[in-house]
Protein backbone atom coordinates (compact mmCIF):
# COMPACT_ATOMS: atom_id res chain seq x y z
CA UNK A 1 0.00 0.00 0.00
CA UNK A 2 1.39 3.58 -0.49
CA UNK A 3 0.06 6.52 0.95
CA UNK A 4 1.31 10.18 0.44
CA UNK A 5 1.51 12.44 3.50
CA UNK A 6 0.43 15.78 1.82
CA UNK A 7 0.78 17.81 4.67
CA UNK A 8 3.70 16.88 7.59
CA UNK A 9 5.95 19.15 9.98
CA UNK A 10 8.48 16.52 9.59
CA UNK A 11 11.25 19.31 9.99
CA UNK A 12 9.92 20.10 13.14
CA UNK A 13 12.19 19.87 16.69
CA UNK A 14 9.87 17.77 17.63
CA UNK A 15 11.12 14.97 15.90
CA UNK A 16 14.97 15.77 16.43
CA UNK A 17 15.65 12.91 18.60
CA UNK A 18 14.83 9.91 16.52
CA UNK A 19 13.94 11.85 13.13
CA UNK A 20 15.08 8.21 11.17
CA UNK A 21 13.22 6.26 12.92
CA UNK A 22 10.29 8.00 12.28
CA UNK A 23 11.30 8.25 9.02
CA UNK A 24 11.49 4.50 8.85
CA UNK A 25 8.54 3.40 10.98
CA UNK A 26 6.60 5.83 7.81
CA UNK A 27 8.16 4.10 4.60
CA UNK A 28 7.57 0.45 6.98
CA UNK A 29 3.50 1.92 6.83
CA UNK A 30 3.76 2.45 3.19
CA UNK A 31 3.95 6.54 3.22
CA UNK A 32 6.50 7.68 0.35
CA UNK A 33 6.25 11.40 -0.31
CA UNK A 34 6.00 14.09 2.60
CA UNK A 35 5.14 17.70 2.09
CA UNK A 36 6.05 20.13 4.22
CA UNK A 37 4.60 23.05 5.09
CA UNK A 38 5.84 26.02 5.48
CA UNK A 39 5.04 28.36 8.61
CA UNK A 40 7.43 31.37 7.89
CA UNK A 41 11.58 32.20 7.57
CA UNK A 42 12.56 30.43 10.41
CA UNK A 43 11.62 26.91 8.98
CA UNK A 44 13.35 27.34 5.38
CA UNK A 45 16.11 26.13 6.34
CA UNK A 46 14.85 22.90 7.96
CA UNK A 47 12.75 22.29 5.14
CA UNK A 48 15.24 22.53 2.11
CA UNK A 49 18.14 20.34 4.80
CA UNK A 50 15.36 17.51 4.39
CA UNK A 51 14.73 17.95 0.49
CA UNK A 52 18.36 18.00 -0.02
CA UNK A 53 19.01 14.78 2.32
CA UNK A 54 15.89 12.76 0.69
CA UNK A 55 15.08 14.42 -2.51
CA UNK A 56 12.97 11.89 -3.80
CA UNK A 57 10.64 12.12 -0.42
CA UNK A 58 10.53 15.22 1.07
CA UNK A 59 9.00 18.32 -1.01
CA UNK A 60 8.72 21.46 0.30
CA UNK A 61 6.41 24.51 0.03
CA UNK A 62 6.84 28.16 0.60
CA UNK A 63 4.32 30.27 2.90
CA UNK A 64 3.29 32.26 5.72
CA UNK A 65 1.23 30.91 8.34
CA UNK A 66 -1.59 33.14 9.22
CA UNK A 67 -0.68 32.92 12.79
CA UNK A 68 2.74 34.16 11.82
CA UNK A 69 1.38 37.47 10.16
CA UNK A 70 2.98 40.22 12.73
CA UNK A 71 4.28 43.66 12.57
CA UNK A 72 6.86 42.30 10.11
CA UNK A 73 4.55 40.10 7.50
CA UNK A 74 5.53 42.41 4.71
CA UNK A 75 8.94 41.22 4.88
CA UNK A 76 8.12 37.32 5.28
CA UNK A 77 6.06 38.22 2.23
CA UNK A 78 9.53 39.78 0.09
CA UNK A 79 11.32 36.78 1.50
CA UNK A 80 8.70 34.54 -0.27
CA UNK A 81 8.46 35.90 -3.42
CA UNK A 82 11.80 35.77 -3.63
CA UNK A 83 12.18 32.22 -3.19
CA UNK A 84 9.67 31.44 -5.43
CA UNK A 85 11.37 33.47 -8.29
CA UNK A 86 14.50 31.46 -7.46
CA UNK A 87 13.25 27.97 -7.81
CA UNK A 88 10.21 25.95 -8.13
CA UNK A 89 8.29 24.53 -4.54
CA UNK A 90 5.38 22.08 -5.12
CA UNK A 91 2.84 24.77 -3.40
CA UNK A 92 2.50 28.34 -1.64
CA UNK A 93 1.66 26.79 2.27
CA UNK A 94 0.46 27.06 3.93
CA UNK A 95 -1.85 30.26 4.12
CA UNK A 96 -4.98 31.11 4.99
CA UNK A 97 -7.03 32.94 8.07
CA UNK A 98 -7.19 31.98 11.57
CA UNK A 99 -9.23 33.90 14.12
CA UNK A 100 -9.17 31.60 16.76
CA UNK A 101 -6.26 32.61 18.91
CA UNK A 102 -5.89 36.45 18.05
CA UNK A 103 -7.35 39.17 15.69
CA UNK A 104 -4.59 41.54 16.22
CA UNK A 105 -3.35 41.50 12.73
CA UNK A 106 -6.68 40.54 11.05
CA UNK A 107 -6.82 42.69 8.80
CA UNK A 108 -2.53 41.78 7.99
CA UNK A 109 -3.80 38.55 7.04
CA UNK A 110 -6.51 39.25 4.56
CA UNK A 111 -3.74 41.12 2.66
CA UNK A 112 -1.09 37.74 3.49
CA UNK A 113 -3.82 35.75 2.14
CA UNK A 114 -4.59 37.77 -0.83
CA UNK A 115 -0.78 38.66 -2.19
CA UNK A 116 0.07 34.76 -1.95
CA UNK A 117 -3.08 33.73 -3.98
CA UNK A 118 -1.40 36.05 -5.96
CA UNK A 119 2.03 34.82 -5.60
CA UNK A 120 0.51 31.39 -6.38
CA UNK A 121 -1.44 32.21 -9.38
CA UNK A 122 1.85 34.43 -11.28
CA UNK A 123 4.27 30.94 -10.71
CA UNK A 124 1.45 28.25 -11.33
CA UNK A 125 1.27 26.73 -7.86
CA UNK A 126 -1.46 25.30 -6.07
CA UNK A 127 -1.69 26.59 -2.44
CA UNK A 128 -2.23 24.78 0.95
CA UNK A 129 -5.02 26.23 3.40
CA UNK A 130 -5.27 26.80 6.93
CA UNK A 131 -8.38 28.07 8.09
CA UNK A 132 -9.65 28.54 11.87
CA UNK A 133 -12.20 30.51 13.07
CA UNK A 134 -12.48 31.68 9.31
CA UNK A 135 -13.87 29.20 6.81
CA UNK A 136 -16.70 31.93 5.43
CA UNK A 137 -14.11 33.96 4.77
CA UNK A 138 -11.56 31.88 3.57
CA UNK A 139 -13.80 30.89 1.14
CA UNK A 140 -14.70 34.29 -0.28
CA UNK A 141 -11.38 35.41 -0.05
CA UNK A 142 -10.40 31.70 -2.49
CA UNK A 143 -13.73 32.12 -4.84
CA UNK A 144 -12.02 35.22 -7.09
CA UNK A 145 -9.27 33.50 -7.37
CA UNK A 146 -10.41 29.61 -7.46
CA UNK A 147 -12.45 31.55 -10.78
CA UNK A 148 -8.87 32.44 -12.30
CA UNK A 149 -8.01 28.88 -12.13
CA UNK A 150 -5.99 28.47 -8.57
CA UNK A 151 -6.61 25.10 -7.31
CA UNK A 152 -5.29 23.87 -3.83
CA UNK A 153 -6.49 22.20 -0.37
CA UNK A 154 -8.29 23.45 2.54
CA UNK A 155 -5.43 21.61 4.72
CA UNK A 156 -7.26 20.06 8.09
CA UNK A 157 -10.70 19.76 6.98
CA UNK A 158 -13.04 19.65 9.55
CA UNK A 159 -17.01 21.42 8.59
CA UNK A 160 -19.73 20.22 7.77
CA UNK A 161 -21.23 18.74 4.44
CA UNK A 162 -22.52 21.78 2.81
CA UNK A 163 -19.09 23.42 3.04
CA UNK A 164 -17.48 20.25 1.98
CA UNK A 165 -19.24 20.12 -1.47
CA UNK A 166 -18.57 24.27 -1.82
CA UNK A 167 -14.86 23.67 -1.58
CA UNK A 168 -15.09 20.94 -3.78
CA UNK A 169 -16.95 22.85 -6.10
CA UNK A 170 -14.43 25.32 -6.16
CA UNK A 171 -12.37 22.70 -7.39
CA UNK A 172 -10.46 22.47 -4.23
CA UNK A 173 -9.27 19.52 -2.46
CA UNK A 174 -10.39 18.32 1.07
CA UNK A 175 -7.00 17.62 3.57
CA UNK A 176 -8.43 14.52 5.83
CA UNK A 177 -6.34 14.00 9.02
CA UNK A 178 -6.29 12.08 12.33
CA UNK A 179 -9.99 14.47 13.48
CA UNK A 180 -11.45 11.89 11.30
CA UNK A 181 -11.01 9.20 13.78
CA UNK A 182 -11.82 11.25 16.83
CA UNK A 183 -15.60 9.48 18.68
CA UNK A 184 -17.41 12.71 18.85
CA UNK A 185 -16.02 14.27 15.07
CA UNK A 186 -18.95 14.53 12.83
CA UNK A 187 -16.38 14.60 9.78
CA UNK A 188 -16.92 11.33 8.85
CA UNK A 189 -20.51 12.39 8.08
CA UNK A 190 -19.32 15.56 6.71
CA UNK A 191 -17.37 13.64 3.77
CA UNK A 192 -19.41 10.75 3.41
CA UNK A 193 -20.90 11.53 -0.28
CA UNK A 194 -18.12 13.84 -1.14
CA UNK A 195 -16.43 11.92 -4.04
CA UNK A 196 -12.99 10.25 -3.26
CA UNK A 197 -11.29 12.14 -6.21
CA UNK A 198 -11.62 15.78 -3.83
CA UNK A 199 -9.67 13.80 -0.86
CA UNK A 200 -6.09 13.78 0.38
CA UNK A 201 -4.63 12.38 3.23
CA UNK A 202 -2.73 14.43 5.62
CA UNK A 203 -1.05 14.02 9.52
CA UNK A 204 -0.32 17.59 10.23
CA UNK A 205 2.58 15.84 12.22
CA UNK A 206 3.25 16.30 15.38
CA UNK A 207 -0.14 17.87 15.77
CA UNK A 208 -3.80 16.10 15.40
CA UNK A 209 -2.70 12.63 16.62
CA UNK A 210 -5.11 10.38 15.48
CA UNK A 211 -6.93 7.89 17.89
CA UNK A 212 -5.46 5.51 18.79
CA UNK A 213 -2.28 7.40 19.76
CA UNK A 214 -4.55 10.50 20.65
CA UNK A 215 -2.41 13.07 22.97
CA UNK A 216 0.78 11.98 22.03
CA UNK A 217 3.10 13.40 19.24
CA UNK A 218 1.81 12.56 15.57
CA UNK A 219 3.82 11.33 12.49
CA UNK A 220 3.72 10.03 9.34
CA UNK A 221 3.14 6.69 9.66
CA UNK A 222 -0.25 7.36 11.60
CA UNK A 223 -1.48 8.16 8.20
CA UNK A 224 -2.19 4.35 7.93
CA UNK A 225 -5.50 4.92 11.18
CA UNK A 226 -6.53 7.85 8.73
CA UNK A 227 -6.84 5.30 5.66
CA UNK A 228 -8.40 2.52 7.45
CA UNK A 229 -11.04 5.35 9.08
CA UNK A 230 -11.89 6.46 5.42
CA UNK A 231 -12.09 3.30 3.94
CA UNK A 232 -14.51 2.31 6.82
CA UNK A 233 -16.53 5.32 6.53
CA UNK A 234 -16.11 4.88 2.49
CA UNK A 235 -17.01 1.37 2.97
CA UNK A 236 -14.04 0.67 0.01
CA UNK A 237 -11.12 -1.48 0.43
CA UNK A 238 -8.15 0.92 2.20
CA UNK A 239 -6.12 0.22 -1.09
CA UNK A 240 -8.35 1.82 -2.94
CA UNK A 241 -8.53 4.50 -0.26
CA UNK A 242 -4.34 4.66 -0.67
CA UNK A 243 -4.21 4.38 -4.63
CA UNK A 244 -7.22 7.44 -5.02
CA UNK A 245 -5.54 9.98 -2.46
CA UNK A 246 -1.93 9.05 -3.49
CA UNK A 247 -2.99 9.95 -7.21
CA UNK A 248 -4.85 12.82 -6.16
CA UNK A 249 -1.96 14.38 -4.11
CA UNK A 250 0.60 13.49 -7.15
CA UNK A 251 -2.06 15.69 -9.25
CA UNK A 252 -2.24 18.59 -7.07
CA UNK A 253 1.20 18.99 -6.46
CA UNK A 254 2.34 18.04 -10.38
CA UNK A 255 4.46 14.59 -8.99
Amino acid sequence: MRLIDTHTHFYSPEFEEDFEKALQRARSAGVTKFYLPSIDSTVIDDMLQLEKLYPQEFFPMMGLHPCSVKENYLQELEIIEDYLSKRKFVAVGEIGLDFYWDTTFKNEQFEAFNKQMEMALKHNLPIVIHTRNAMRETIEAVRPYAAKGLKGIFHCFGDNNETAKEIINLGFYLGIGGVLTYKNSKLGEAIKDIPLEYIVLETDAPYLTPVPFRGKRNESSYLTYIAEKLAEIKSVPVQDIAEITSANAEKIFGH
